[in-house]
C-alpha cells in the first residue's frame, strides 16, 4: 500500500488561534453557499471543490493554511490534496462553519441554516 500522510485536524476555537497568528482560511464551498453564509475573518480565499485540482496553486506553501468548508469533509478532502501535493502547513478544520456558527465566531449572511445541526461530539468537551 501506498505511503498516506494523514491530515492534521483542528476544532473552530483552535483555527480562532491559528487565524489570529495569520493563517489563510481557504474555504471549498461552492460559490452560492458562500454568498449565503460566509466566515469573516481577514485571510481567506474561495476556492470552490469543482475547481480545486485546477486552482490549488493559487495557495501559497509558505503560510499556514486551514482548510473549511461546511461540514469538514469536503475540505478534509482538499487538505489532502494539498498534502499529497506538497504542502506541509495546511490543516483541515473540524465540523465546518456549522460548527463556527454555534460558536458565536464571525461570519457574515445568514446563520439560519448552520444554527440546526447537531452539537456532537464536541459540544460538551470545551475542545472547540
Amino acid at each position: 500500500m501506498e505511503n498516506q500522510t494523514l491530515v492534521k485536524e483542528i476544532c473552530p476555537t483552535a483555527t480562532q488561534v491559528w487565524v489570529k497568528k495569520g493563517a489563510l482560511l481557504v474555504d471549498v464551498r461552492e460559490k452560492d453557499e458562500v454568498a449565503e453564509l460566509a466566515y469573516d475573518v481577514p485571510n481567506i480565499i474561495n476556492i470552490p471543490l469543482s475547481e480545486f485540482e485546477n486552482r490549488f496553486t493559487e495557495i501559497p506553501k509558505d503560510k499556514d493554511v486551514v482548510m473549511v468548508c461546511r461540514g469538514g469533509g469536503r475540505s478534509l478532502r482538499a487538505a489532502g490534496f494539498l498534502v499529497n501535493h506538497g504542502y506541509t502547513n495546511v490543516v483541515n478544520m473540524q465540523h465546518g462553519i456549522d460548527r463556527w456558527v454555534q460558536k458565536g465566531f464571525p461570519t457574515l449572511g445568514n446563520i439560519t441554516s448552520a444554527l440546526g445541526t447537531d452539537g456532537g461530539c464536541c459540544s460538551s468537551s470545551g475542545c472547540c
